[in-house]
């Protein structure tokens, strides 16, 4: 892609244009989107600005400053396009955020979106697994990087999937022997002995949302092979009390529904050439009232304890439907105004958590 930008001065103000020439191995299609589906999205982000596409060329004419960040987007776009990945709505939406976030000074790191989209993490059954928002890729990145990593978020955001798609991963290319999945077994205040059926029929729908990114992720005819064998292990969070788990990598799920003491437990089953990621949302416990939270307690424990990492992922994360992230938005603020948690009055004794 060409660009080739001029200014000219207007009574009214002082307007850029910037001229992109798409290379002919790119279809148009697959620049603008089908119905330039592609193309609407950064006409709304930039609706003071006019952007016209004739053959292969792309012009925009507008402020200066909204002309430079266009020819950022469209530059950004071919560098994903020419790694054979298409482009979608989500992506280029985020792709707008994140360069206007870094135009704006607030942005806190060099990533660009490029980098974000293209970081692949696990290809399986004909897709592709990556990071869509730059939280996200650091998230993977503090994986690599850490022993132990906590990510901490609302739902949605991708922290059991990213880590479970690591895990995989690290399977695959022999960086570990087995993988290790875990739960607390308590949800939404029901009790596993008023559930029917045996133990292990109680225990099965805590640990289902694992059992389904499994099937995503490997074949599923390959499943109940490795979990025989011992090398994928799903299991209640009881379960991991008195071990040492070596050569593994360990994800405790849901972990805001630890007590303190359950935290400590798991966090010492710790043993050599093991990785450990704990997810969790800190605005969703489900535990009885009057019982801490051992994933808010561990923030303040563990800070600034060398190779432990904190992620923090907010509703700008979310990778589900975009009215999620609005309704986790909308929930943070009705708490912040009312002094409440969950729509509810905070509990004595239950600490606050830091920012995301």
């Amino acid at each position: 892609m060409t660009q080739t930008p001029t200014a000219h001065t207007t009574p009214a103000q002082e307007q850029a244009r910037a001229q992109f020439t798409v290379p002919a191995q790119h279809p148009m299609v697959t620049v603008l989107g089908s119905g330039d589906s592609l193309l609407r999205v950064i006409e709304r982000a930039f609706p003071a600005a006019d952007i016209h596409v004739r053959g292969n060329e792309i012009s925009a004419v507008g402020d200066p400053a909204d002309v430079a960040l266009i020819s950022r987007v469209f530059d950004e776009m071919m560098l994903v396009l020419r790694t054979g990945q298409p482009m979608t709505e989500d992506a280029v939406e985020r792709s707008i955020a994140m360069l206007k976030a870094s135009e704006n000074g607030t942005s806190d790191g060099p990533e660009t979106p490029a980098q974000v989209l293209t970081q692949n993490i696990l290809s399986s059954r004909g897709r592709t697994i990556r990071p869509k928002t730059l939280n996200q890729k650091r998230y993977v990145d503090a994986i690599d990087k850490h022993t132990i990593v906590f990510g901490i978020g609302p739902a949605g955001t991708g922290k059991t999937y990213l880590a479970m798609a690591k895990a995989v991963q690290a399977l695959q290319s022999k960086q570990v022997n087995r993988i290790i999945l875990t739960r607390p077994a308590v949800e939404a205040g029901e009790r596993l002995g008023f559930l029917p059926g045996t133990l292990y029929e109680k225990i099965d729908p805590y640990l289902r949302p694992l059992y389904d990114a499994l099937h995503d992720m490997l074949d599923p005819d390959s499943i109940p092979r490795l979990m025989a064998a011992g090398t994928i292990e799903v299991a209640p969070l009881a379960y991991m009390r008195g071990r040492t788990l070596n050569d593994a990598f360990i994800i405790l799920d849901e972990a805001q529904n630890t007590s303190p003491e359950q935290m400590k437990m798991f966090l010492t089953r710790l043993g050599f050439d093991s990785k450990i990621v704990i997810t969790g949302d800190v605005t969703q416990v489900d535990l009885p009232d009057g019982t801490k939270s051992g994933l808010r307690q561990v923030q303040e424990i563990l800070d600034g304890v060398e190779d432990v990492h904190f992620s923090w992922l907010s509703s700008h994360d979310v990778v589900r439907h975009k009215l999620v992230g609005r309704i986790v938005d909308a929930y943070e603020k009705y708490d912040s105004s009312h002094g409440t948690q969950n729509g509810m009055q905070k509990s004595r004794g239950k600490s606050g958590h830091k920012g995301k």
